[in-house]
């Protein structure tokens, strides 16, 4: 990325890419968002974003917007943000962003994107990145932001690289906590920890994070799940921290009343990432002779609560077999 200063195409403007190109904006990058349904509203308004790193308006003319890639320059650096069930749209998305040098990051949940981008574009132009945010879209252009903030990010292919620390350098100056991982394998894996068991039981029961937790049961699928995950990681060669689960749940009551991402799009009738949250690293897991049951049974469920959009939740029932005790 040896552009100075670069060329920012944010790919995928919600509540993650609008808030973090929105605080790049805001401290001067040149930022060229893609959006879709806000595009007329954040043209003629702009960002506004409440925030815990406090809060702040951006004015149309602080950055550039797009309904169209075609219509936007070639990037230094494309981030993207998109919903995992949107990559079937890396292709006509991105490439009218690229030229010969353009850095791909990646801020996407579950596992499999990453590996679609290498196969499109090339591996050798790909950084893995990580969000570790509370973020919420409450109205065309509006973005509240509620807990941590932080990203982490590392190479596709390998080591910590220069254009890695430069990438969360250009974040750090824009009042994002942003670190460079060794292993951003390990890093995917490690946030599914949380991913599971949160994004997969909001979106299945339909409840907040703090609701999950305020019941034992509960607390006790929760750690189930993770602690599914954290075996799948270990035999693929991610060992986690003995008192992750333990470091997790206080965590996670610190984010209050929050709803997961895959609670949002269950509430809001979207299709919910059941398939690179919860399929890919069920099937990783057993292709590491890694059973999953419970892991595999949340899957299922909301496999049939994905394909019935719009309708009740299926029976519950089915519950009953995860839950047994350790």
């Amino acid at each position: 990325m040896p552009a100075h200063p670069p060329v920012i195409a944010i790919v995928g403007a919600g509540a993650v890419g609008g808030y973090y190109g929105a605080r790049l904006a805001e401290h001067g990058h040149d930022v060229h968002f893609l959006l879709r349904s806000d595009y007329e509203t954040v043209k003629s308004k702009g960002w506004s974003v409440k925030s815990i790193a406090g809060d702040f308006d951006l004015r149309p003319d602080r950055f550039h917007s797009y309904d169209d890639p075609r219509k936007m320059p070639a990037a230094d650096l494309i981030v993207v943000t998109l919903k995992s069930t949107s990559s079937d749209q890396f292709d006509p998305l991105i490439r009218p962003l690229l030229k010969s040098d353009s850095v791909i990051l990646t801020l996407q949940n579950g596992l499999g994107n990453e590996e679609r981008i290498a196969e499109l574009f090339g591996p050798e132009r790909l950084i893995g990145g990580l969000a570790y945010v509370c973020t919420t879209r409450v109205a065309p252009g509006q973005i509240h932001h509620t807990f941590n903030g932080k990203i982490q990010l590392g190479e596709f292919t390998g080591t910590p690289s220069d254009r890695a620390r430069d990438i969360a350098k250009l974040f750090e100056s824009s009042n994002v906590t942003a670190e460079v991982l060794s292993n951003f394998r390990w890093g995917k894996w490690r946030k599914l920890v949380w991913n599971v068991p949160f994004g997969g039981l909001g979106a299945l029961l339909d409840l907040h994070t703090d609701e999950l937790l305020a019941d034992p049961k509960g607390v006790q699928l929760v750690r189930a799940l993770m602690q599914e995950v954290i075996d799948a990681a270990g035999a693929l060669g991610h060992q986690m921290a003995p008192d992750l689960i333990k470091q997790m749940i206080p965590y996670t009551l610190e984010m209050g009343h929050y709803r997961s991402s895959m609670q949002v799009d269950r509430n809001e009738n979207r299709p919910m990432e059941v398939e690179a949250i919860l399929r890919e690293p069920l099937r990783q897991a057993r292709q590491a002779g890694v059973e999953a049951p419970r892991l595999a049974s949340l899957y299922e469920l909301l496999s049939i609560l994905d394909s019935r959009r719009g309708a009740a939740c299926p029976a519950v029932a089915g519950l009953r077999g995860m839950t047994k005790s350790e």
